[in-house]
């Protein structure tokens, strides 16, 4: 595995032409001076104001600082003189697409590079294959301590998951415990030495989770929303290595560079994590995309113990903030106000249909807003979680008591939101955070019998809120979900499957983002989320030069054939590795 930081270090200098990539440079120069053209190509200028989107075919970048200096076409005379320059490389894109380089725009980075070391059983359609999927691990894997899985579909097993399903799945002499992830990450599932390790039998139920049991009291093996976040996760991230850590991240770094990323907004920041990247930083110098995290703030026994949280992420945006530290920084807060639809822990206004049950909010109005108002009041920028309807309403109606519309306050998800809440977003400045590999109609099988058939009419409405003014941010939060960026795209303008291409099912297609929008909200929508607009997610003169070179047509449809062909940092083509 190649280190990302080794893909940042300058170019030396060369005399040859590199006739397979298309670039070719001049004996005897300075290599960190020269500009670097990129022409024959269709960069992506998005509309801005009154002009409209349109294509470039060049672009000039100064890799000294890394800046882009001139975005036109190979007549501009900035483009003449730029590949005229002593020792200037030009590089021929081939017809390429130059988009601005994706920003995630709600991720977790340290999960997604511990998640590509697990066991996916999200192809596992029942109990059977989940089973059949975790005893073949074990005997591919029989050293490790525990065995970790990822991608539990919850309706492949419809809410009877139990812990004495996952024993006896060892090889012969082993009782490991396991551990799977929900693909959402709200929920646990654990087998029998796995709770007994955790010491699940002697706890209570956390502010705003769930520990299953049985009618005799004893955990059945599913640990819900904070029982998952704030137990779960914290002992395996305990029992992980230094050098493991430092693994997951260079793993996660590694996939995200290779796919296009050259920034990313991580929702779920807590100390273990912080750590783990700052342990990266000091062995390897600046991380090689920026990273804008959102600090995690669990609800907590007293209002005081839930306030000193926010007290962390105020100390730590003292120290790395837009300024003092603009690739590295603490942006805001991110607060779990609810569940998932599927897990049925999504708070709706109206009962789930298949059971006529219904959840209330992890939060309470009256406990939610001195956080706001003490993270609003501080500069920190405010996510919150809300995929129910009853929970989003909740959530606009806490930052609307906030009333600062220029703090670019957020919502995550807004997965539900009733017909009546669409248009307030855009009036009140808040920016709508949307996961469109979400809406994936293979993931949604099972989505009418727990809403109704009227409410899944009204789901993940992107194009809605756009058409009432709110800014639109789109990720992937991943490892939920898959993290490449043109499936994602995919998903949003076509409202299809990336999943299961031969699937023609659509989630709610009025409310599809075309092309250019979708690929706005992924670049300078998610940049602008986090008030990086300025230095990210454009081609324009001033920004940084974070790019990428897409093998494409300009065509929603045929996203699923696209790819990836190279990713610049800051000038300089880090992916592939030369």
């Amino acid at each position: 595995m190649h280190s990302p930081l080794r893909r940042l270090l300058p170019f030396i200098c060369l005399s040859i032409s590199v006739a397979a990539s298309g670039i070719s440079t001049c004996k005897g120069t300075n290599t960190s001076s020269m500009p670097t053209v990129l022409h024959n190509g269709r960069v992506f200028v998005a509309a801005d104001g009154d002009a409209p989107q349109h294509f470039a075919s060049a672009i000039v970048l100064d890799p000294g600082t890394g800046k882009i200096t001139h975005v036109g076409n190979e007549t501009d005379p900035a483009i003449v003189k730029a590949k005229a320059a002593p020792g200037a490389v030009v590089h021929d894109v081939q017809g390429r697409v130059v988009l601005p380089g994706f920003v995630d725009g709600h991720m977790h980075l340290c999960q997604t590079g511990a998640g590509l070391q697990k066991l996916n059983i999200r192809p596992s359609k029942n109990l059977g294959e989940i089973q059949a999927a975790i005893r073949a691990w074990a005997a591919e894997h029989p050293d490790l301590p525990r065995i970790l899985c990822q991608g539990w579909f919850h309706p492949s097993t419809d809410g009877n998951e139990l812990a004495t399903q996952l024993d006896g799945l060892d090889v012969p002499g082993q009782n490991r415990p396991v551990y799977i992830d929900a693909e959402d990450m709200h929920s646990s599932w654990l087998n029998t030495a796995a709770l007994e390790e955790l010491g699940v039998a002697d706890m209570q139920d956390p502010p705003g989770g769930h520990i299953r049991r049985g009618p005799d009291g004893k955990p059945t093996g599913v640990m819900e929303e904070t029982a998952a976040l704030g137990i779960v996760w914290p002992f395996l991230a305990n029992k992980q290595t230094a050098e493991e850590k430092q693994q997951h991240v260079q793993a996660a770094l590694d996939a995200y560079i290779a796919a296009g990323y050259t920034g990313v907004i991580d929702m779920a920041m807590g100390e273990e994590d912080w750590a783990s990247l700052q342990q990266y930083r000091k062995e390897h110098g600046e991380l090689p995309i920026w990273v804008a995290a959102h600090w995690l703030i669990l609800p907590q026994p007293s209002s005081e113990d839930t306030l000193r949280q926010v007290d962390r992420a105020i100390e730590l945006q003292s120290q790395y903030n837009r300024t003092s530290s603009p690739r590295f920084r603490i942006t805001g807060i991110k607060i779990v106000a609810d569940g998932v639809v599927d897990a049925c822990t999504a708070a709706m206004q109206e009962p789930y249909s298949h059971n006529n049950q219904s959840v209330k909010p992890m939060w309470t109005r009256e406990a939610l807003e001195p956080v706001l108002r003490r993270a609003d009041a501080a500069g920190l920028q405010i996510a919150i979680h809300a995929i129910g309807d009853a929970t989003i309403k909740l959530a606009i109606d806490g930052l609307e008591a906030v009333g600062n519309p220029a703090g670019r306050h957020r919502i995550e998800h807004l997965e539900t939101t009733a017909p009546e809440d669409v248009p307030r977003l855009g009036a009140l400045g808040i920016t709508a955070s949307v996961q469109a590999v979400h809406l994936d109609p293979a993931g949604m099988t099972a989505w009418e019998k727990l809403l109704g058939k009227a409410r899944c009419g009204h789901v993940f409405p992107y194009a809605a809120f756009a058409e009432h003014g709110a800014a639109l941010a789109l990720g992937t939060d991943s490892p939920t979900a898959p993290y490449a960026p043109l499936a994602n795209l995919y998903v949003a303008t076509t409202r299809k499957s990336a999943l299961e291409r031969n699937n023609t099912a659509q989630t709610t297609p009025q409310f599809a983002l075309s092309l250019a929008a979708a690929v706005a909200a992924a670049t300078r929508g998610s940049a602008r989320s986090c008030f990086a607009e300025d230095r990210a997610g454009q081609l324009q003169p001033g920004r940084e030069a974070d790019l990428v070179l897409v093998d494409m047509e300009w065509d929603a449809e045929k996203l699923l054939d696209a790819k990836v062909a190279e990713t610049w940092i800051r000038g300089k083509k880090i992916h592939p590795v030369a």
